[in-house]
């Protein structure tokens, strides 16, 4: 299997779990409706740990254009290869939201509140405060980054089970630093289902929220960036 296919299956099986999780907890007249917090973030860890698994002998799973940003500014990665991993995982987000819709269909449209439909494509800050908000999105992509280059270094790699500590790390992120915006900490994993719930034909749906959509793009990013310096002086 080829880096793009890897990455486009890897990230398009992240967030067809990932998402499918929320889809369970928020939508209407499912069987976990309203199960909680836990819930999404164990369903969002063991998304990451079944996608890392699967993918990681191919492309060493970054899954996250914040991962493969942070490898690039290391001269892990060129331009290229950083074009190859940002684009199949954009792909892959959109066909895993997409998967979600179709599995969740008949719940999206016995639910009317158009943002919990929204809340399971997309983030969303629980209070809407945009410094803090990106603060909290560099702070947690930043965890995320320095702890997966940390994890998978040469002397700590375990493989193919790597995917076990990475998703503990995302469990970890979720549980602590995830309660104000939902913790993106992922641009694929916003942006792409963001888009596919501007196109899908979703009954009563709310606004894709555009306006919000540079804190979960650029917060990663940055965090990443910042990340990687600190990395690279150690």
């Amino acid at each position: 299997m080829n880096i793009f296919m890897a990455e486009l299956i890897g990230t398009a099986l992240l967030i067809l779990l990932g998402n499918g999780v929320v889809a369970n907890v928020v939508l209407e007249k499912t069987k976990g409706q309203n199960s909680g917090w836990i819930v999404i973030t164990m369903g969002w860890a063991m998304a990451v740990f079944v996608a890392v698994y699967c993918v990681s002998k191919y492309s060493g799973a970054h899954i996250n254009p914040a991962v493969s940003f942070g490898l690039f500014l290391l001269d892990k990665l060129s331009v290229g290869q950083l074009f190859t991993y940002v684009s199949a995982q954009f792909i892959g987000a959109s066909i895993g939201s997409v998967l979600v819709w179709v599995l969740y269909h008949d719940h999206f449209n016995a639910t009317k509140d158009g943002f919990l439909k929204r809340a399971v494509f997309c983030t969303d800050p629980a209070i809407k405060n945009n410094l803090k908000n990106f603060f909290s999105e560099v702070i947690g992509t930043f965890v995320l980054v320095l702890g997966v280059l940390f994890l998978v270094a040469p002397e700590h790699s375990l493989g193919s089970m790597d995917a076990l500590p990475v998703a503990l790390l995302v469990l970890a992120i979720g549980l602590s630093l995830g309660g104000t915006t939902g913790y993106a900490i992922n641009p694929a994993r916003d942006i792409a289902p963001r888009l596919t719930h501007q196109l899908l034909p979703i009954k009563n749906k709310a606004s894709s929220d555009w306006g919000y959509a540079i804190i979960p793009m650029v917060g990663p990013l940055l965090g990443s960036a910042l990340a990687a310096g600190l990395f690279s002086l150690l």
